[in-house]
């Protein structure tokens, strides 16, 4: 951080120029970032996340296949392997290292599309995502055209501000190879590969899938780098999970936090969902829970990730390693009605 830092964060406060006070910050969190002190610039835009503030954006009237996407600050969740992926593509970006074009891959919910805000959150840039409804049309050689139409939008853009998104891109791109590929899709794919092609290369694209095996290998080779979402440990997961309860829960004054009993209901899963589905989950646990008992999105939150079961077995709960006092909240069962039946089995 430089003196100069200093004095503008001083004249943009005095003056309230929101905006630029909120570039400011970014700037000098991304600077200790570069430097090698990551957990300075988390700390920094934390703080700033906190007071909900939000990265200014352009306006981009003027585009037909592209729409502006809003992102807060606030900064996102992922394991160390793939965050240090995300901070080096980060730094590569922004060293000019020469890559441009990145695809994630990796399961619905893994945290693909937020890693490409994240991404724009410490570039301060904007995201750019590619409409696809507007991109594909029914008539025979329209969605090519468009194709071009949309590369044309892309190499006019102020290239250091924007980072582009092509959300779900196999929507587009199909494996030609593919004997039930569609020819139409066929002859959109090898134009696709044409365009990016051309593509300006300081310009920044950012593609996500969910069918990695499917895409079309030229395809793949375009890319700089391709990473891998599903890398996500059960413990990954459980510590994931516990930063989203733990948020959520501060929202509700009436609710008792229990993280004993919360990492025992995540553990004794075979298999935990991924971010986005943990992300649902929970807040949907918390929002639903009855007022009247502090533990209840505990049960709400065992139920949800048993199938939804209409109700809880004592018996089941027994042999998974649960107390009395535990049956009790994800049971509803008062503990001396617990302790009965369980003489009786």
């Amino acid at each position: 951080m430089k003196k100069q830092n200093i004095v503008n964060l001083i004249k943009y406060h005095v003056d309230k120029n929101e905006d630029a006070f909120i570039s400011e910050v970014t700037e000098i969190a991304r600077d200790f970032d570069m430097k090698g002190d990551h957990s300075l610039a988390q700390y920094i835009m934390e703080l700033i996340a906190s007071a909900d503030f939000y990265i200014p954006q352009n306006s981009y009237t003027n585009l037909r296949y592209l729409q502006k996407k809003e992102y807060s600050l606030k900064p996102l969740l992922l394991p160390n392997i793939i965050e240090e992926d995300i901070m080096g593509i980060t730094r590569a970006i922004n060293n000019k290292a020469g890559l441009s074009k990145f695809l994630f891959y990796g399961e619905p919910g893994s945290g693909k599309t937020e890693s490409a805000y994240q991404i724009a959150r410490l570039l301060n840039r904007d995201i750019l995502s590619v409409n696809f409804e507007q991109l594909v049309d029914s008539r025979l050689g329209e969605t090519g055209k468009n194709v071009s139409l949309l590369f044309d939008e892309i190499n006019h853009l102020s290239y250091n501000r924007v980072i582009i998104v092509f959300d779900e891109i196999d929507s587009i791109v199909l494996d030609r190879v593919n004997k039930n590929d569609l020819r139409e899709m066929g002859r959109v794919t090898s134009l696709f590969l044409k365009e990016m092609d051309r593509l300006n290369e300081n310009i920044i694209i950012i593609a996500t899938t969910n069918l990695h095996k499917s895409l079309d290998k030229a395809l793949m080779r375009r890319f700089d780098g391709v990473i891998s979402f599903d890398r996500y440990s059960k413990e990954d997961l459980v510590d994931i999970a516990s930063s989203m309860l733990v948020d959520y829960l501060k929202r509700l004054h009436n609710s008792k936090q229990d993280m004993r009993l919360f990492h025992k209901i995540l553990n004794k899963q075979t298999k935990l969902p991924y971010p986005g589905d943990l992300k649902q989950i929970i807040r949907t646990a918390v929002a639903f829970s009855d007022a009247s008992s502090g533990y209840d999105y505990l049960r709400k939150i065992y139920l949800a990730l048993n199938g939804n079961l209409e109700k809880v077995d004592i018996q089941t709960l027994n042999n998974e390693g649960f107390t009395t006092r535990e049956i009790e909240i994800l049971s509803r069962i008062s503990k001396s009605s617990v302790s009965r039946k369980l003489r009786r089995i």
